[in-house]
């Protein structure tokens, strides 16, 4: 495909900043200038020009406000569609989320499910899949990360949390529940193939390897050199923390179903192929270690509010995964 001008929003974040890389090594001229989206005028300046947009950022929060929430992933969005129509830009990807299309308990997720009705008391997932619905609407394509991992989640994400913490040896104990894992530099070429050969109003699931949470905590305790977490937490001691105000109430609501994902359509779709998640997860332990290690824990730096996408990195990951205490705000603003 012949090279494209591209504006890609959220390009300072994890997905964002490989989703940037990716496009640029792909041949594509790539603006990454960081502009709020609820500054509709200046995004109506920015995409002129363009020959496509990827819309990336977004709030991802599990403690802040539904107005809040509301107002950066729905009405953002709605500025970014508006820009586009404005400026006669003629394709826009979305980075959407795994969450928009499950869990379903007892089987893989695809595209044509939807999350159970219980888990949209989640302002998050609420919001999220609000924002697809007004992309897919537009004649946008929509993309549907699962739980990428890998280098560059510096903030860090809940999933670098989640990694960080087995790693340290503090996480010694996990959910009854699983994840769709994938490697974050497949979810970025996924991108690059959506926005080249995506249909308009289709969403393509990005995933990789189905695991339990066992099985996971156990691939980076081993990585890192730590004993594997062998304590099985069910959901019903996670409902009881969330009452007692121990645990984040929209953290519990998620760790109730395994999220396992199909990513079928977009391999037949699109030709997307993800690798082993091994690498991925070796590359994540060692950025997010060392500086624990060294006690230099990276946090957000403010002045660059669109260190998010990561918004969509593991949507169904509880921050407090392996016990009570570790939980932190884990949130992202664009």
């Amino acid at each position: 495909m012949r090279s494209m001008r591209v504006y890609v929003t959220g390009s300072s974040g994890f997905v964002g900043s490989h989703v940037a890389r990716e496009l640029r090594e792909h041949g594509h001229d790539v603006r990454d200038v960081w502009v709020d989206l609820l500054d509709a005028a200046r995004l109506r300046r920015v995409v002129d020009g363009c020959d496509a947009v990827v819309h990336v950022a977004a709030l991802y929060s599990f403690t802040a406000s539904a107005r809040e929430l509301e107002a950066v992933n729905v009405r953002g969005t709605r500025n970014v569609i508006e820009a586009c129509r404005a400026a006669g830009v003629p394709r826009l990807l979305a980075t959407s989320s795994c969450a928009t299309c499950g869990p379903v308990p007892g089987r893989q997720a695809t595209e044509d499910d939807l999350p159970p009705a219980w888990e949209l008391a989640v302002p998050y997932k609420r919001t999220k899949l609000e924002a697809e619905r007004l992309v897919l609407a537009a004649g946008g394509v929509c993309v549907n990360p699962t739980t990428p991992v890998g280098d560059g989640d510096r903030a860090p994400t809940p999933t670098g949390s989640m990694i960080r913490g087995i790693a340290t040896g503090r996480f010694r104990a996990y959910p009854r529940i699983g994840l769709n894992v994938v490697d974050v530099r497949d979810v970025a070429r996924g991108h690059v193939l959506a926005l080249e050969h995506g249909h308009p109003g289709e969403r393509y699931l990005l995933g990789g390897v189905d695991l339990t949470l066992r099985e996971l905590f156990a691939a980076v305790a081993v990585l890192a050199g730590r004993p594997r977490p062998r304590l099985p937490v069910p959901h019903v001691a996670i409902r009881a923390s969330a009452a007692l105000g121990l645990v984040n109430r929209n953290e519990a609501i998620l760790a109730r179903t395994p999220a396992y994902f199909s990513w079928t359509k977009a391999e037949r779709e699109l030709g997307y192929g993800p690798g082993p998640v091994e690498p991925a997860l070796a590359r994540a332990v060692r950025e997010l270690v060392l500086p624990e290690l060294l006690g230099e824990r990276p946090e957000p730096d403010d002045r660059k509010e669109d260190e998010t996408d990561d918004q969509h990195a593991g949507d169904d990951v509880t921050a407090f995964l392996g016990g009570v205490g570790e939980q932190r705000e884990h949130r992202a603003r664009v």
